[in-house]
């Protein structure tokens, strides 16, 4: 299995090994992850028979304004951004994330915050039966799990877990 880390996160595979298979022709990503595993599952040319994304990042729903702020946050005090941004990710848990933690850019922020998620490209992956896996945190402090509920539950299979937040904990 391929495994893609969220934005300032490495290593945390082990986090979700309730949710993930070892097997070879599996890809998984956790927040920015499950980002970077759509886009190399879209682009492989090797069969991909599942695709778990675990807590994708969402914001297209999201103002500009919102992005901007983002970034205005993490240009001022880089520091205390990804403080407060682990805080969200590990919410409602009590888990300390700082053993994974690997500072982001400001670059790969923007990625995250201005991705688009596609229902014609997740069309298409299917197409290629590929299985899609899809799962939410009812109680997530980073993404609005309603937006992205509602677009994966149409496409995909998808499981909203209600007491649990960004980290699926």
């Amino acid at each position: 299995m391929k495994f893609f880390d969220g934005f300032s996160l490495r290593g945390g595979e082990e986090l979700f090994s309730a949710y993930l298979d070892e097997s070879d022709f599996t890809i998984a990503g956790f927040s920015y992850g499950a980002q970077q595993a759509f886009e190399a599952t879209y682009h492989s040319r090797e069969r991909v028979e599942k695709l778990v994304l675990l807590s994708p990042a969402f914001f297209q729903t999201e103002q500009k304004s919102f992005v901007r702020t983002q970034l205005r946050y993490f240009d001022h005090n880089k520091e205390a951004y990804i403080q407060q941004f682990l805080d969200n990710v590990s919410y409602p848990s009590d888990i300390d994330l700082s053993p994974y933690l690997e500072v982001g850019d400001r670059d790969t922020l923007n990625a995250l915050l201005t991705y688009q998620w596609d229902s014609d490209r997740i069309l298409e992956v299917l197409d290629r039966g590929t299985q899609i896996e899809v799962y939410i945190g009812g109680r997530d402090k980073i993404i609005r799990s309603s937006d992205a509920f509602d677009l994966f539950s149409t496409l995909t299979v998808t499981y909203l877990i209600k007491d649990v937040g960004h980290i699926l904990r």
